[in-house]
């Protein structure tokens, strides 16, 4: 889901409290994977923390795919929304401020300050829309590796994150192979099933079928919001459980007097995603969501080979966690990326945790998740 938390006047013990957040800016043509090039690049991010003199203890955070930097803290008083794993980061929490330099960074290709398609191409002075390179999640941890080299960071502690950031996760223990000493990836896999790649080609049609697409060179102010609502409805499905979906809003009706129109909400459930695609298109851009679906599907993290061929570079030791109510990235294709590992010898353990959340229960906070985390970082 990715939604922020909402929080109340007060900052509590615990918390990291105000923060703010800052941009690396590199002025050097960044080149893609598939050899498209942009002449300049930015990577909005926050962190938390301290960085120490020995610069160690440093931990990146790799969002999902509707996520942003904003992982942890407030703005400010008027703002009152926690971020996206706020009980996660923080002092005395399982990734633990006192102890640790906390970074997260928005990705390249996303729409929360970050180069994007809908950034300015400062060569032309318009947008990049569907000009903007073609974009893999290999494109994506370089552009982070820049942030973190001019951090002046070597190498990082840790690496983490669920879902899309978990394929990070694993992308960047592949290509870089001696920058991290470990990784945690949380509700991922190894690629995209046939049956997740078909739900994000029916998202994208959704998207591009609404005739404000107007093939991608679309007015920000008035853009195919409907069919990004659409897509973002379709998709909230399958980051839910069915026992989940059942428990919150089984065959409940609407409190208000039914519409006298057929095809009105009528069930609390169908008011939920109605209120999930309109909240989506204030926050997300449609070209980004393009984009970073199709890279979601791009990614195989054995790359079609030997897995003996990708796994003999890797290093740093590994935690794969998989929940068994997540249907969309079941977890049988977290378990078979630790099998591999082991298989030719890696340092890799996974861990199954039992929720009702579906493919979010990474987002929800859960003792066990807690403490494995907790444990993990600190062993």
């Amino acid at each position: 889901m990715n939604d922020s938390e909402p929080i109340g006047q007060n900052i509590d013990e615990g918390e990291v409290g105000f923060v703010d957040f800052s941009d690396f800016v590199s002025n050097e043509p960044f080149h893609f994977e598939s050899g498209g090039v942009i002449p300049e690049l930015k990577i909005r991010y926050e962190t938390y923390g301290q960085l120490n003199q020995a610069k160690d203890n440093a931990i990146l955070i790799c969002h999902a795919l509707t996520g942003d930097h904003h992982c942890a803290g407030v703005y400010d008083i008027t703002e009152r929304k926690r971020g996206w794993w706020n009980f996660m980061v923080g002092p005395g929490k399982p990734i633990d401020t006192n102890r640790y330099f906390v970074i997260c960074s928005n990705v390249l290709g996303g729409c929360q300050g970050s180069t994007g398609p809908n950034s300015i191409n400062p060569e032309t002075g318009k947008r990049y829309n569907l000009d903007f390179p073609k974009l893999t999640l290999r494109d994506m941890v370089k552009a982070q590796s820049l942030l973190v080299d001019s951090l002046e960071i070597d190498k990082l502690h840790a690496v983490i994150g669920g879902s899309m950031g978990g394929m990070l996760t694993l992308q960047w223990a592949k290509d870089f192979p001696d920058r991290l000493n470990r990784y945690i990836s949380l509700a991922s896999g190894s690629k995209h099933t046939a049956q997740t790649i078909a739900f994000n080609e029916t998202g994208r049609q959704a998207i591009m079928r609404d005739p404000k697409w107007n093939k991608g060179a679309y007015d920000s102010e008035d853009g195919p919001f409907s069919g990004l609502s659409v897509a973002r409805m379709m998709a909230h499905i399958t980051y839910l459980s069915d026992v989940g979906l059942e428990a919150k809003f089984g065959r409940k009706l609407k409190q208000s007097d039914v519409s006298k129109e057929h095809f009105d909400a009528e069930f609390e459930v169908e008011s939920y995603l109605h209120y999930q695609g309109r909240s989506f298109v204030t926050r997300f851009d449609a070209n980004s969501y393009l984009y970073l679906t199709k890279a979601l599907d791009r990614f195989d993290f054995f790359e079609g080979v030997s897995p003996e061929v990708t796994v003999n570079k890797i290093q740093a030791k590994g935690l794969v966690v998989g929940f068994d109510s997540d249907w969309l990235y079941p977890p049988e294709g977290n378990r078979d990326v630790v099998e591999k590992l082991l298989k030719y010898g890696k340092e890799a353990s996974y861990v199954e945790i039992s929720m009702d959340y579906g493919h979010d229960s990474f987002l929800v906070q859960s003792q066990d998740l807690y403490q494995l985390i907790h444990n993990y970082l600190n062993s």
